[in-house]
């Protein structure tokens, strides 16, 4: 643009100034105020600067924003964000300031005998310049999203710690489940998983889970899934991940949650590295009894060996039948048929099998503690 149509428009910048700021609100529903206070102080001086900048362009190599009126536009966009505006609005006001300058410059370059042929760099000018403002408003508006987004997302990082760890009081929690914006759920259930299996895993448990990356893991605390549905939104939201739900609890116990997802955790990869299948998804409060078992090891190998001790008489092969036939016989209460069946026999092969253990145990098989005791052994996988 020629730098005389600058000349030209410099003395008229309140004017162009006062039409912007009368079209803004009439274009604009969400400017629809008086102009007055700090917005319209704001208005004003974003306006003027904006002129009075475009103004000293035409001529120079200078950038369209120097750092200075650059943090100006920024911080419109970041005040649209605080003020929970989309950022559509304060982009359309910019169009409509362009629009009533383009069209007011453009009279006063014909008014004055400008040359027809200035009329389009001048309109380009004014739309370029435009989008400069735009690029910058819009990038000021991403930092603030994100320093805000960052700042709730370290609040609840924070809030997953305390409750997790579960040394911070009541009140405490109460007060950082406020500043993170998360309500805390009467009862909630910690998800684990490993730390390669989590990517996406935020979006796929929503706003209502906190997400907390530990050192070889990933995890959630979620509100217990307490009905159907819940348990079937949250399986599907983990499918795939390898994830195991830890057992309902009240937020100050989630310590304990943790801990027996952990134990299930270490339970399974024993189970897979020992050439079992893994499961996907696993919810401890399924399989508590098997995880009571797994415990304590080393007492349950000891009660196996106490209690499996009338099985030591026999070869390695037949221990293993006898074993394999006395869980049966205790899980299907001595009935014979079902026993057969489980174990693909004959029912006249468990009557053979059973008298031999009846041989071998005496009266024990018929003591209710020992024959707890006994079932508890073959289930934890001892023979």
């Amino acid at each position: 643009m020629p730098a005389e149509v600058s000349e030209l428009l410099r003395p008229r910048v309140v004017e162009i100034v006062d039409q912007i700021i009368r079209a803004v609100p009439r274009d604009v529903p969400d400017y629809a105020r008086p102009m007055e206070g700090r917005f319209g102080q704001g208005l004003h001086q974003g306006v003027a600067i904006a002129l009075d900048r475009f103004l000293d362009l035409p001529g120079t190599d200078r950038p369209a924003l120097e750092p200075d009126s650059r943090r100006v536009y920024a911080g419109l966009g970041r005040g649209e964000f605080r003020s929970g505006r989309q950022l559509g609005s304060l982009l359309a006001a910019y169009r409509s300031g362009a629009r009533v300058t383009f069209r007011t410059a453009a009279q006063i370059a014909v008014d004055a005998g400008v040359s027809p042929d200035v009329i389009v760099p001048l309109g380009e000018s004014i739309f370029a310049y435009i989008d400069e403002l735009s690029a910058a408003s819009v990038e000021g508006y991403a930092d603030e999203q994100n320093e805000q987004l960052g700042e709730v997302e370290r609040r609840r990082t924070e809030l997953a710690l305390l409750v997790l760890h579960g040394r911070a009081s009541s009140a405490g929690v109460d007060q950082a489940a406020l500043a993170a914006g998360w309500a805390l759920p009467p009862e909630l259930a910690v998800v684990a998983l490993r730390r390669e299996q989590a990517q996406g895993l935020r979006l796929a448990l929503g706003r209502g889970a906190l997400v907390v990356e530990r050192e070889d893991d990933v995890v959630a605390l979620v509100p217990a899934p307490t009905t159907e549905r819940a348990r079937r939104d949250l399986e599907r939201a983990l499918r795939g991940r390898g994830a195991v739900v830890g057992p309902t609890r009240p937020w100050n116990e989630a310590p304990e949650s943790l801990r027996l997802t952990v134990l299930t955790i270490a339970r399974l990869e024993q189970a897979a590295a020992a050439g079992m299948e893994r499961p996907d998804t696993v919810f401890v409060g399924d399989h508590l009894a098997q995880l009571a078992l797994h415990a304590e090891p080393a007492v349950v190998a000891d009660l196996a060996r106490i209690r499996l001790a009338p099985l030591d008489a026999f070869a390695p092969a037949t221990r293993e039948r006898l074993a394999e036939t006395l869980l049966q016989w205790l899980v299907h209460w001595g009935q014979r048929q079902p026993v057969a069946e489980a174990l693909s026999i004959h029912p006249q092969t468990v009557g053979y099998r059973v008298t031999q253990l009846r041989e071998a145990f005496g009266a024990d098989l018929d003591d209710p503690d020992v024959r707890f005791e006994l079932l508890m052994v073959l289930r934890a996988g001892h023979r």
